[in-house]
C-alpha cells in the first residue's frame, strides 16, 4: 500500500491546477454573481481531457479512476473554480451507466461525458423522503413498450443546462404496489417534465431545481440496468459521489487556507506580520491537520472503489465526505477571522465561501447520517431509526 500519489495523478494534478488557474476565482465568482454558467472553463476542461479521464478509453475517456477524477475536482475547488456538476456528471451519471448501462447506453452517452459535451443532472432526492431513500414516491410503471414516470424531485443541481437527468424512481406493479427503485434516463426535453428554480442565498453559477414528472413517456431503453437492482446498484453511483464532493470541500478548504496564510505572512500589525501570533497561526495549522487527514482518507476512498471493494468504500467515502466537510468549514471561517473585516469584502473572495462549505455539511447526505451510518456499520451499535 503506498500513499504516495502515482506520477501520472500528480502530473494530473499539476496540469489541471495550471488550467484552472488561468480562470482562477475572480472569473468563477464573476460568473455566478451576474447569473451566467461557466461554460467557457467546462467546455475547456473537456477539450483537454480533464472532465473525461474515468470514462472508459474505448468510449475516448482517460481510462483512469474515480480517484483520478477527485484530483480534477480537487485542483480546479483550490484555485477557486469549484464545479458542483463534476460531482453529478461525469462520477455519479457517467459512473453508473459505464457499470451499469447496455452497450448502445455505453455507445450514446459516454462520448459526450469524455469530452465534455454532454451533461447530466441526478434526480434522487424528494420534499418528503429527505434522506430516506426507501421512501421515494416517484414512479415508473410499464406500459407495453414504454415506460411511464410520475413524482416530484427536489434540490436538483444544474437542470437548466444539461441533456439529460438521471432520475432514481420506483417501479409500480399492476396492483399499484411501489418495488424497488431503478435509474431512468429522462431528457429534459421530454414532454411531461417541467422544472422551477429554487432560490437560493448560495452564490453559485450552478442553480438548483424542483423537477416535475406528468406522465412522462420514456422508451424502453430508459432503463439503466436491472428493473430489479434496486439500493446496490444505486449506491454504486452515490460512493462516487461522496467521494467527489470530499474532494470538492478539500479543494474550498485549501483555497481557503492559501489566501489566509498569504494575508498572515504579509499583513502587519506593529511592524510584526500577524501570522507570527500564535492566535492566529494556531488555528491555522489545525486546519492544516485536518485538510491533509480528510484528503487521506479520500484518496483511500478513492483507491478502495476503484478496486472494486464497494463495501470498504461506502464506509470510507462517507467518513471522506464527512472529515471534508467540517475541514473546510473551520478552514473557510478561521481564513476570514484571519482577514477581519476584509475576509466579508468582495474582494478577497471569502465570504461567499460560507454557503457553499455549509452546504457540504448538507450534502449529499447530512453529517448526520453519515455519523448514524458509522455507528451502526463501523461501530456496530444499534439502529436509531
Amino acid at each position: 500500500m503506498s500513499f504516495t500519489e502515482s506520477e501520472e495523478r500528480q502530473a494530473l494534478r499539476s496540469a489541471v491546477a495550471d488550467f484552472g488557474a488561468r480562470y482562477g476565482h475572480e472569473y468563477f465568482n464573476a460568473k455566478a454573481r451576474a447569473g451566467e454558467k461557466t461554460t467557457e472553463l467546462w467546455t475547456e476542461a473537456g477539450k483537454l481531457g480533464y472532465l473525461g479521464v474515468a470514462v472508459p478509453e474505448e468510449f475516448g475517456g482517460g481510462g483512469g479512476g474515480i480517484g483520478d477524477l477527485a484530483a480534477v475536482c480537487e485542483e480546479l475547488a483550490a484555485v477557486g473554480c469549484p464545479m458542483l456538476l463534476m460531482v453529478v456528471s461525469p462520477a455519479i451519471c457517467a459512473t453508473v451507466i459505464a457499470r451499469f448501462g447496455t452497450e448502445a447506453q455505453k455507445q450514446q452517452w459516454l462520448p459526450g461525458f469524455a469530452d465534455g459535451t454532454l451533461k447530466m443532472a441526478f434526480a434522487i432526492t424528494e420534499p418528503d423522503a429527505g434522506s430516506n431513500s426507501h421512501r421515494l414516491s416517484t414512479s415508473i410503471r410499464r406500459e407495453g413498450e414504454e415506460w411511464v414516470l410520475n413524482g416530484r424531485k427536489y434540490y436538483i443541481s444544474g437542470v437548466d443546462e444539461v441533456d439529460a437527468v438521471l432520475v432514481v424512481a420506483r417501479h409500480v406493479d399492476d396492483k399499484g404496489q411501489r418495488l424497488l427503485p431503478s435509474l431512468m434516463i429522462v431528457p429534459t426535453d421530454a414532454p411531461g417534465f417541467e422544472f422551477q428554480p429554487i432560490e437560493m442565498d448560495i452564490v453559485s453559477p450552478e442553480k438548483q431545481f424542483t423537477l416535475f414528472f406528468d406522465e412522462v413517456r420514456l422508451p424502453a431503453d430508459a432503463l439503466v440496468g436491472s428493473p430489479d437492482a434496486g439500493i446496490g446498484q444505486l449506491f454504486a453511483g452515490l460512493n462516487p459521489e461522496r467521494i467527489m464532493a470530499a474532494s470538492f470541500s478539500t479543494g474550498l478548504a485549501r483555497f481557503a487556507m492559501a489566501k489566509a496564510t498569504d494575508y498572515a505572512r504579509t499583513r502587519k500589525v506593529w511592524d510584526t506580520p500577524i501570522g507570527a501570533h500564535q492566535g492566529l497561526a494556531h488555528p491555522l495549522a489545525h486546519c492544516a491537520v485536518q485538510i491533509e487527514l480528510a484528503r487521506l482518507m479520500t484518496q483511500k476512498a478513492a483507491a478502495l472503489y476503484d478496486s472494486g471493494q464497494d463495501k470498504a468504500a461506502g464506509e470510507a467515502a462517507n467518513m471522506a465526505k464527512y472529515a471534508a466537510a467540517e475541514a473546510a468549514k473551520d478552514t473557510v471561517d478561521q481564513a476570514i477571522q484571519v482577514h477581519g473585516g476584509n475576509g466579508l469584502a468582495t474582494e478577497y473572495g471569502l465570504g461567499a465561501l460560507l454557503g457553499a462549505t455549509r452546504v457540504g455539511r448538507i450534502a449529499p447526505v447530512s453529517r448526520e447520517m453519515i455519523l448514524n451510518f458509522v455507528s451502526q456499520h463501523t461501530l456496530k451499535l444499534p439502529r436509531s431509526y
